[in-house]
């Protein structure tokens, strides 16, 4: 047999009666979350930053740099509402590498998925604890989010997992926004075939249970650029793109049009810095229309401490990705600025 039985892992109840949610800030959380779903179902008109890290490596530099970022939330907080992206899963494209804290709680050392549940959660408590924010992460896994659920206030599903019915049927049944990003083909339709099915009511199995959903008004799309049959990045922002996405919209009975968009990843063909860039054509396509105005509810940035990526065998600098690229904090600090002046 070529699956071996390693350990049997806590269920999600049993590890929330060890780490539990305080009353006080499950009453936090709750209130974040009605600011950030007033936003997408255009009740308010502040614009969204989900931003952080591509993976969060490290509590102490997580940490650190969600208080930076706790600070600067209150000075834009009129127009804009922040999101730590405290990504503890990592898609990779080959399966080797770096699969985030949930498989490493330390890059250095080997996979202990016990020590990651126990790991991610402890610091989506403590950003929340020690920051007032409540974060993002992907559903890499649909059954794992089981461990965070009443920790997160956003989560995304990834290009690479749009398409799979568990992810789709899994966040029909969330209260909290799940963006959908379009394939790595950038093919639009896929996209939005999985905002319709998260919109929808579902009967299903999750975790060993026969369960049935209600549907998620709060499911919506997220554009992240694609690549085409020759590998190059063809990027999805630009005033036309977001035309045609209005356009598709406008064609679907879908509840609550919203659209956030990744500036990272194939937007910028990894180029990091290209993410100030193009924030700034997004805020300007805003600006000229209208009706994407309504439409665009924010944008996703990769940023850490440290600018740039490093690779995980070497001496490495705290607070500096290991895995894609990402703006520095001084960086980041003027685009969040620039944000709240233009939005």
């Amino acid at each position: 047999m070529s699956m071996n039985f390693i350990k049997q892992l806590p269920d999600p109840d049993e590890l929330k009666a060890i780490h539990p949610l305080s009353k006080e800030l499950a009453a936090h959380k709750q209130k974040r979350d009605a600011e950030i779903r007033d936003v997408f179902t255009g009740k308010s008109n502040k614009f969204v930053a989900i931003v952080g890290p591509c993976s969060a490596d490290s509590e102490d530099s997580v940490l650190e740099y969600c208080e930076k970022l706790a600070d600067l939330s209150e000075k834009i907080a009129e127009k804009v509402l922040v999101i730590p992206r405290v990504y503890t899963n990592k898609p990779r494209t080959t399966g080797e590498g770096y699969k985030g804290m949930l498989h490493q709680p330390s890059p250095d050392e080997k996979p202990n998925l016990m020590a990651g549940i126990l790991a991610i959660r402890k610091m989506h408590i403590h950003v929340i604890e020690n920051t007032g924010l409540t974060s993002a992460d992907e559903m890499l896994y649909p059954e794992n989010r089981a461990y965070l659920d009443d920790l997160l206030s956003y989560e995304a599903i990834g290009a690479r997992s749009v398409e799979n019915q568990q992810h789709r049927l899994t966040a029909s049944g969330m209260d909290i926004p799940v963006g959908m990003k379009n394939p790595t083909s950038g093919d639009f339709s896929v996209m939005f075939n999985s905002v319709l099915a998260a919109q929808g009511s579902h009967h299903f199995i999750y975790r060993n249970a026969e369960v049935a959903t209600n549907g998620n008004d709060l499911s919506h799309v997220i554009l992240r650029g694609g690549v085409n049959k020759y590998g190059n990045s063809v990027p999805n922002y630009h005033y036309e793109d977001l035309i045609r996405l209005s356009s598709m919209y406008e064609k679907l009975d879908l509840k609550n049009p919203a659209a956030i968009i990744d500036v990272n990843h194939s937007n910028s063909n990894k180029q990091f810095k290209e993410q100030i860039r193009i924030v700034s054509e997004i805020l300007h396509s805003r600006n000229y229309n209208p009706s994407l105005k309504k439409l665009i509810k924010g944008v996703m940035i990769e940023s850490y401490l440290v600018e740039g990526t490093q690779p995980i065998d070497c001496q490495r600098i705290y607070g500096k990705s290991i895995t894609d690229p990402c703006l520095g904090w001084e960086d980041t600090e003027r685009l969040l600025y620039k944000i709240a002046e233009n939005c």
